[in-house]
């Protein structure tokens, strides 16, 4: 029964976004960036195909739109979250009716997860560019040192735990609040989540139904908030939604599962060159600061 109702939940919230979406990009249809189609539809594919194998979308996803220069940082975050809702929504319906979640757990993880982001989202839309490159250069790096923890082994390997009773569940409530505030800053909610998830006793499966489901519900809530602030990339997030839904269902219903390793460890290194140059950025435009200050 709780499952049906969140799916209902997912098929609305869908619906509700798609329309402020749609309707935001045909006002400006005529304005849009100057970015490719080809490009960002490609970017938004890849990274959601290895977003649903488990690697995650926002790191890959920021390295590649910038690695192409296909997005303004300033517009990063808004463009990360408007672009891969849908697609996460997707994630979310499949994962959440196949593998099994204690309800309470679940519902109260992906409820204090939306409240975090809808917070967040609001702050980080009035955010500078150079405080968004500070805060995605570090965000990356230490998506980077979960992804290198995890290759090393040094990572918690869960338990068999299906749901949370007591202080555990406070302590998984209190962490997905956290992680939904963080994630509209481009800080990725797979990486966190997943380490939460095993430090408290649950079961690796489980983590996939959490982290999707808490990314699908907090995603449209603070994509909306993007989306009234014109804060994000109108052509790329269109993009990334229409290749990242085709890259969704290959790798769900057709691909499945792939040897990831290879893969894994460029991402890390793609991931740590993005948050250099995040960061070099931000101490460029501290230069110019100081420079016309004086």
């Amino acid at each position: 029964m709780i499952i049906r109702i969140l799916q209902g939940g997912l098929i609305l919230i869908a619906a509700y976004f798609l329309t402020l979406f749609i309707r935001d990009f045909n006002i400006n249809k005529n304005n849009l960036e100057n970015n490719s189609w080809g490009k960002v539809s490609s970017i938004g594919f890849l990274a959601n195909f290895f977003d649903t194998l488990g690697i995650g979308s926002f790191a890959p996803l920021t390295a590649l739109l910038k690695g192409f220069k296909q997005t303004e940082d300033r517009v990063m975050p808004g463009t990360l979250n408007v672009g891969c809702t849908i697609p996460v929504i997707l994630e979310a319906f499949i994962f959440i009716s196949v593998i099994e979640v204690e309800p309470i757990t679940l519902v109260s993880m992906l409820i204090t997860a939306t409240i975090g982001a809808w917070i967040g989202a609001g702050v980080v839309a009035k955010m500078s560019e150079k405080k968004i490159q500070k805060t995605m250069g570090i965000a990356l790096i230490v998506t980077a040192v979960l992804m290198l923890l995890g290759k090393f082994e040094l990572m918690p390997t869960g338990g068999e735990d299906l749901g949370l009773t007591g202080m555990k569940l406070i302590v998984a409530i209190v962490g997905n609040f956290i992680f939904g505030a963080l994630m509209t800053a481009g800080i990725g909610l797979y990486a966190p989540c997943m380490v939460l998830v095993y430090l408290l006793g649950m079961s690796s499966r489980v983590a996939f139904p959490i982290m999707m489901g808490s990314c699908a519900f907090l995603m449209p809530v603070a994509s909306i908030k993007f989306i009234k602030e014109g804060a994000y990339d109108r052509k790329a997030s269109m993009g990334i939604t229409l290749g990242g839904v085709i890259g969704v269902f290959i790798a769900a219903y057709i691909v499945k599962e792939l040897p990831l390793n290879a893969l894994e460890w460029l991402v890390i290194f793609v991931v740590l060159y993005t948050a250099s140059t995040m960061l070099r950025s931000a101490m460029k435009k501290n230069e110019v600061s100081d420079i016309k200050s004086s």
